[in-house]
């Protein structure tokens, strides 16, 4: 599991996370997939495979299931 420091970024207790070593996983097959997620120390890691230099957005896991379920329910959906 990779290390993990805490610090405080403009009143956010966000945990600034080591994301050296982790097992980033595609979202989907085949190079539409653009969006990857890895797991680490509890939190869930969100990138663009296509351009992974860009931090990462961190979300806690009643973070995570609230993205998903509004996903889910087409609340990001284009039109």
């Amino acid at each position: 599991m990779a290390e993990s420091t805490t610090e405080q970024l403009a009143g956010d207790a966000r945990p600034q996370l080591d994301l050296a070593g982790a097992a980033w996983q595609s979202s989907g097959q085949g190079r539409r997939s653009n969006v990857q997620i890895a797991f680490v120390d509890g939190f869930v890691a969100m990138r663009d495979r296509r351009d992974p230099g860009v931090p990462a957005v961190i979300f806690s896991p009643g973070e995570w299931r609230a993205f998903v379920l509004s996903a889910r329910d087409g609340e990001f959906d284009l039109t």
